[in-house]
Protein backbone atom coordinates (compact mmCIF):
# COMPACT_ATOMS: atom_id res chain seq x y z
CA UNK A 1 0.00 0.00 0.00
CA UNK A 2 0.61 3.79 -0.47
CA UNK A 3 2.49 5.38 2.56
CA UNK A 4 -0.44 7.85 2.92
CA UNK A 5 -4.29 6.96 1.64
CA UNK A 6 -4.52 8.67 -2.15
CA UNK A 7 -7.66 10.78 -3.04
CA UNK A 8 -9.36 8.28 -5.52
CA UNK A 9 -12.67 9.09 -5.43
CA UNK A 10 -12.10 10.25 -1.79
CA UNK A 11 -11.71 6.36 -1.00
CA UNK A 12 -15.00 5.33 -2.52
CA UNK A 13 -16.66 8.35 -0.73
CA UNK A 14 -17.51 10.05 -4.15
CA UNK A 15 -16.30 13.60 -4.68
CA UNK A 16 -17.39 14.98 -1.42
CA UNK A 17 -14.63 14.10 0.56
CA UNK A 18 -11.14 14.57 0.12
CA UNK A 19 -8.19 13.73 2.39
CA UNK A 20 -6.75 17.06 4.67
CA UNK A 21 -2.97 17.91 5.74
CA UNK A 22 -3.33 14.87 8.22
CA UNK A 23 -4.71 12.21 6.15
CA UNK A 24 -7.62 12.41 7.15
CA UNK A 25 -10.59 12.40 4.30
CA UNK A 26 -13.32 15.16 5.56
CA UNK A 27 -16.17 15.90 3.89
CA UNK A 28 -16.29 19.14 1.67
CA UNK A 29 -19.30 20.32 3.22
CA UNK A 30 -17.98 20.57 7.25
CA UNK A 31 -19.41 17.79 10.24
CA UNK A 32 -19.31 19.20 13.66
CA UNK A 33 -18.77 16.93 16.48
CA UNK A 34 -21.63 16.46 18.57
CA UNK A 35 -19.95 17.36 22.46
CA UNK A 36 -23.82 16.23 23.54
CA UNK A 37 -23.51 12.39 22.74
CA UNK A 38 -19.63 12.24 23.45
CA UNK A 39 -17.91 15.03 25.55
CA UNK A 40 -14.51 15.39 23.48
CA UNK A 41 -12.30 16.15 26.14
CA UNK A 42 -12.89 12.32 27.39
CA UNK A 43 -10.37 11.56 24.36
CA UNK A 44 -6.88 11.86 25.70
CA UNK A 45 -8.24 9.25 28.62
CA UNK A 46 -9.89 6.84 26.01
CA UNK A 47 -6.67 6.51 23.50
CA UNK A 48 -4.44 5.29 26.97
CA UNK A 49 -7.90 3.34 28.44
CA UNK A 50 -8.17 1.43 25.41
CA UNK A 51 -4.65 0.27 25.40
CA UNK A 52 -4.39 -0.87 29.02
CA UNK A 53 -7.66 -0.73 31.03
CA UNK A 54 -8.88 -4.39 31.93
CA UNK A 55 -11.81 -3.49 31.08
CA UNK A 56 -11.21 -2.19 26.96
CA UNK A 57 -8.76 -5.50 27.11
CA UNK A 58 -11.88 -7.49 28.23
CA UNK A 59 -13.74 -6.01 25.53
CA UNK A 60 -11.58 -6.71 22.81
CA UNK A 61 -10.74 -10.09 23.55
CA UNK A 62 -14.47 -11.12 22.97
CA UNK A 63 -15.23 -9.00 20.09
CA UNK A 64 -11.92 -10.27 18.74
CA UNK A 65 -13.30 -13.89 19.46
CA UNK A 66 -16.35 -13.01 18.23
CA UNK A 67 -15.36 -11.16 14.49
CA UNK A 68 -12.75 -14.58 13.79
CA UNK A 69 -15.17 -17.11 14.11
CA UNK A 70 -17.87 -14.75 12.04
CA UNK A 71 -15.05 -14.13 9.29
CA UNK A 72 -14.52 -17.81 9.31
CA UNK A 73 -18.40 -19.22 9.43
CA UNK A 74 -18.68 -16.72 6.35
CA UNK A 75 -15.30 -17.27 4.36
CA UNK A 76 -17.51 -19.63 1.80
CA UNK A 77 -18.95 -16.65 0.93
CA UNK A 78 -16.21 -13.60 1.47
CA UNK A 79 -12.46 -14.60 0.50
CA UNK A 80 -11.49 -10.88 1.65
CA UNK A 81 -13.10 -8.37 4.20
CA UNK A 82 -13.17 -4.86 4.14
CA UNK A 83 -13.74 -3.31 7.40
CA UNK A 84 -14.69 0.04 9.21
CA UNK A 85 -14.53 1.05 13.13
CA UNK A 86 -17.58 3.44 12.88
CA UNK A 87 -17.62 6.16 15.75
CA UNK A 88 -14.01 4.16 16.43
CA UNK A 89 -12.61 7.43 18.26
CA UNK A 90 -9.06 7.15 18.48
CA UNK A 91 -8.89 3.92 17.09
CA UNK A 92 -8.29 1.50 19.33
CA UNK A 93 -9.93 -1.51 18.22
CA UNK A 94 -8.66 -1.08 14.71
CA UNK A 95 -5.30 -1.40 16.35
CA UNK A 96 -5.99 -4.10 18.10
CA UNK A 97 -7.46 -5.75 15.26
CA UNK A 98 -4.13 -5.25 13.19
CA UNK A 99 -1.62 -6.44 15.78
CA UNK A 100 -3.89 -9.49 15.20
CA UNK A 101 -3.21 -10.07 11.51
CA UNK A 102 -6.39 -12.01 10.31
CA UNK A 103 -5.64 -12.83 7.24
CA UNK A 104 -9.07 -12.60 5.51
CA UNK A 105 -9.22 -8.83 6.76
CA UNK A 106 -7.52 -7.31 3.27
CA UNK A 107 -9.04 -3.20 4.45
CA UNK A 108 -9.18 -1.91 8.05
CA UNK A 109 -10.59 1.81 8.64
CA UNK A 110 -11.70 4.37 11.24
CA UNK A 111 -14.40 6.54 10.97
CA UNK A 112 -15.59 9.31 13.67
CA UNK A 113 -17.40 12.62 13.46
CA UNK A 114 -14.30 14.36 15.87
CA UNK A 115 -11.42 15.09 13.84
CA UNK A 116 -9.03 15.82 17.31
CA UNK A 117 -9.66 11.69 17.98
CA UNK A 118 -8.78 10.93 14.71
CA UNK A 119 -5.70 12.79 14.46
CA UNK A 120 -4.95 11.19 17.76
CA UNK A 121 -5.45 7.66 15.94
CA UNK A 122 -3.57 9.13 13.48
CA UNK A 123 -0.34 8.40 15.60
CA UNK A 124 -0.64 4.89 16.56
CA UNK A 125 -1.76 3.46 13.25
CA UNK A 126 -0.08 2.56 10.04
CA UNK A 127 -0.63 5.26 7.22
CA UNK A 128 -2.30 2.64 5.36
CA UNK A 129 -5.62 2.55 7.67
CA UNK A 130 -7.92 5.28 6.28
CA UNK A 131 -9.19 7.48 8.57
CA UNK A 132 -13.14 9.14 7.74
CA UNK A 133 -14.84 11.82 9.46
CA UNK A 134 -18.59 11.15 9.19
CA UNK A 135 -21.75 11.84 10.34
CA UNK A 136 -23.06 8.56 11.81
CA UNK A 137 -26.88 9.39 10.31
CA UNK A 138 -25.51 10.89 6.67
CA UNK A 139 -22.31 7.98 5.74
CA UNK A 140 -21.31 8.55 2.59
CA UNK A 141 -21.11 5.45 0.65
CA UNK A 142 -23.02 3.32 -0.64
CA UNK A 143 -22.94 -1.01 -0.22
CA UNK A 144 -19.21 -0.50 0.32
CA UNK A 145 -18.51 -2.70 3.13
CA UNK A 146 -18.41 -6.22 4.23
CA UNK A 147 -18.01 -5.47 7.75
CA UNK A 148 -18.79 -3.01 10.27
CA UNK A 149 -18.11 -2.25 13.91
CA UNK A 150 -20.50 -0.12 16.25
CA UNK A 151 -18.87 -0.48 19.43
CA UNK A 152 -20.53 1.40 22.59
CA UNK A 153 -21.49 4.04 20.37
CA UNK A 154 -25.57 3.46 19.91
CA UNK A 155 -26.11 4.46 23.31
CA UNK A 156 -25.40 8.03 22.86
CA UNK A 157 -27.29 8.54 19.78
CA UNK A 158 -30.90 9.39 20.14
CA UNK A 159 -31.97 7.86 16.99
CA UNK A 160 -30.12 4.44 17.31
CA UNK A 161 -32.58 3.04 14.54
CA UNK A 162 -31.81 5.65 11.96
CA UNK A 163 -27.92 5.36 12.80
CA UNK A 164 -28.35 1.32 12.21
CA UNK A 165 -30.39 1.84 8.72
CA UNK A 166 -27.36 4.07 7.55
CA UNK A 167 -25.08 1.44 8.71
CA UNK A 168 -26.84 -1.30 6.77
CA UNK A 169 -27.39 0.79 3.64
CA UNK A 170 -23.56 0.93 3.45
CA UNK A 171 -22.58 -2.73 4.32
CA UNK A 172 -22.50 -5.24 1.04
CA UNK A 173 -25.48 -7.79 0.68
CA UNK A 174 -24.44 -10.40 3.14
CA UNK A 175 -22.03 -7.77 5.02
CA UNK A 176 -21.85 -7.71 8.94
CA UNK A 177 -22.33 -5.26 11.72
CA UNK A 178 -20.93 -6.55 15.13
CA UNK A 179 -21.91 -4.20 17.97
CA UNK A 180 -21.51 -3.59 22.26
CA UNK A 181 -23.37 -2.01 24.22
CA UNK A 182 -24.23 -1.12 27.95
CA UNK A 183 -26.99 -4.21 28.99
CA UNK A 184 -29.81 -4.21 31.06
CA UNK A 185 -31.50 -0.91 32.52
CA UNK A 186 -30.79 -2.73 36.48
CA UNK A 187 -27.30 -1.13 35.72
CA UNK A 188 -28.52 2.23 34.82
CA UNK A 189 -26.07 4.70 37.61
CA UNK A 190 -25.08 8.16 37.54
CA UNK A 191 -22.04 6.58 35.22
CA UNK A 192 -24.76 6.50 32.24
CA UNK A 193 -26.09 9.96 33.13
CA UNK A 194 -21.99 11.69 33.15
CA UNK A 195 -21.25 9.27 30.27
CA UNK A 196 -24.20 11.09 28.07
CA UNK A 197 -25.99 7.77 27.58
CA UNK A 198 -29.33 7.36 26.32
CA UNK A 199 -30.58 3.76 26.98
CA UNK A 200 -28.61 0.73 28.00
CA UNK A 201 -30.04 -2.24 26.03
CA UNK A 202 -30.96 -6.03 26.22
CA UNK A 203 -31.75 -9.13 23.73
CA UNK A 204 -35.02 -8.22 23.13
CA UNK A 205 -33.83 -4.64 22.24
CA UNK A 206 -31.64 -5.71 19.98
CA UNK A 207 -34.03 -7.93 18.20
CA UNK A 208 -36.37 -5.26 17.87
CA UNK A 209 -33.55 -2.73 16.71
CA UNK A 210 -31.87 -5.23 13.79
CA UNK A 211 -36.16 -5.30 12.26
CA UNK A 212 -36.28 -1.60 12.27
CA UNK A 213 -32.84 -1.44 9.90
CA UNK A 214 -33.92 -4.66 8.14
CA UNK A 215 -31.07 -6.86 9.38
CA UNK A 216 -31.35 -10.11 10.90
CA UNK A 217 -29.86 -10.94 13.89
CA UNK A 218 -27.43 -13.74 13.95
CA UNK A 219 -26.00 -14.02 17.73
CA UNK A 220 -26.72 -11.83 21.15
CA UNK A 221 -24.73 -12.52 24.04
CA UNK A 222 -24.04 -10.97 27.54
CA UNK A 223 -20.65 -10.23 28.88
CA UNK A 224 -19.01 -8.94 31.59
CA UNK A 225 -20.62 -11.06 33.97
CA UNK A 226 -17.95 -11.97 36.62
CA UNK A 227 -17.56 -8.81 37.64
CA UNK A 228 -20.83 -7.60 37.51
CA UNK A 229 -21.66 -7.43 41.34
CA UNK A 230 -18.50 -5.52 41.68
CA UNK A 231 -19.17 -2.79 38.93
CA UNK A 232 -23.29 -2.86 40.38
CA UNK A 233 -22.52 -2.93 44.09
CA UNK A 234 -19.79 0.09 43.74
CA UNK A 235 -22.12 2.26 41.68
CA UNK A 236 -25.37 1.32 43.97
CA UNK A 237 -23.35 2.71 46.72
CA UNK A 238 -22.24 5.46 45.01
CA UNK A 239 -26.13 6.32 44.31
CA UNK A 240 -27.22 5.77 47.68
CA UNK A 241 -24.33 8.51 48.98
CA UNK A 242 -27.02 11.51 47.33
CA UNK A 243 -24.21 12.66 45.03
CA UNK A 244 -23.63 16.19 43.35
CA UNK A 245 -23.45 16.71 40.16
CA UNK A 246 -19.71 17.64 40.73
CA UNK A 247 -19.27 14.67 42.59
CA UNK A 248 -20.61 12.45 40.04
CA UNK A 249 -18.08 13.82 37.52
CA UNK A 250 -15.22 13.06 39.31
CA UNK A 251 -16.20 10.04 40.07
CA UNK A 252 -16.68 9.14 36.33
CA UNK A 253 -13.21 11.28 35.67
CA UNK A 254 -11.67 8.52 38.13
CA UNK A 255 -13.43 5.39 36.01
CA UNK A 256 -11.73 7.23 33.07
CA UNK A 257 -8.20 6.41 34.38
CA UNK A 258 -6.26 2.83 34.32
CA UNK A 259 -6.88 1.28 38.18
CA UNK A 260 -3.04 0.80 40.04
CA UNK A 261 -1.34 -2.31 37.83
CA UNK A 262 -2.02 -5.22 40.43
CA UNK A 263 -5.69 -4.46 40.51
CA UNK A 264 -6.04 -3.92 37.02
CA UNK A 265 -3.93 -6.87 35.89
CA UNK A 266 -6.63 -9.34 38.44
CA UNK A 267 -9.67 -7.61 36.96
CA UNK A 268 -7.74 -8.35 33.52
CA UNK A 269 -7.45 -12.40 34.16
CA UNK A 270 -11.16 -12.14 34.96
CA UNK A 271 -12.22 -10.46 32.56
CA UNK A 272 -10.21 -12.45 29.98
CA UNK A 273 -11.71 -15.41 31.33
CA UNK A 274 -14.75 -15.01 29.93
CA UNK A 275 -13.57 -15.92 26.46
CA UNK A 276 -13.86 -18.19 24.84
CA UNK A 277 -16.40 -19.34 27.55
CA UNK A 278 -18.66 -16.68 26.90
CA UNK A 279 -18.86 -18.26 23.48
CA UNK A 280 -19.90 -21.61 24.39
CA UNK A 281 -22.70 -20.95 26.95
CA UNK A 282 -24.41 -18.17 26.97
CA UNK A 283 -24.48 -15.92 30.19
CA UNK A 284 -27.66 -14.99 31.93
CA UNK A 285 -26.70 -11.06 32.04
CA UNK A 286 -24.06 -8.77 31.82
CA UNK A 287 -23.49 -5.58 32.22
CA UNK A 288 -22.20 -5.17 28.51
CA UNK A 289 -24.25 -6.80 24.95
CA UNK A 290 -22.70 -7.64 21.71
CA UNK A 291 -24.96 -8.47 18.83
CA UNK A 292 -23.94 -9.78 15.49
CA UNK A 293 -26.39 -8.66 12.55
CA UNK A 294 -26.46 -9.41 8.85
CA UNK A 295 -28.00 -7.48 6.00
CA UNK A 296 -30.03 -9.58 3.15
CA UNK A 297 -29.11 -10.24 0.08
CA UNK A 298 -27.65 -12.48 -2.08
CA UNK A 299 -24.72 -13.53 -0.13
CA UNK A 300 -26.91 -13.90 3.09
CA UNK A 301 -29.36 -16.55 1.07
CA UNK A 302 -26.51 -18.26 0.18
CA UNK A 303 -24.57 -18.19 3.80
CA UNK A 304 -28.22 -18.97 5.70
CA UNK A 305 -27.13 -22.95 6.52
CA UNK A 306 -24.04 -21.07 8.38
CA UNK A 307 -24.27 -20.70 12.09
CA UNK A 308 -22.58 -19.54 14.61
CA UNK A 309 -21.15 -21.97 17.29
CA UNK A 310 -23.42 -21.33 20.14
CA UNK A 311 -25.97 -18.76 18.50
CA UNK A 312 -29.56 -19.06 18.52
Amino acid sequence: MSARPQPVEGQNCGTGYAPNAEGIFVPRVPITHRDEDYDSHWFAALQDMQLRHFWYRGRHRFLYHATKRAVRAWSAQRSAWSMIDLGGGCGGWVNYLLARKLSSVRELALADSSLPALERAGRQLPAEVARYQVDLLHLPWQERWDGAFLLDVLEHLPDDKAAMQEVARVLKPGGLVFVTMPALQFFWSYNDEVARHCRRYDRASLARLAEAAGLRLVDSRYFMFFLSPLLWLSRIKAGRAGLTAEQKLQLAAQAHQVPPGPVNAVLAAIFGAETPLGHWLRFPWGTSIFGLFQKPGAQAKQGEGVRIQGAH
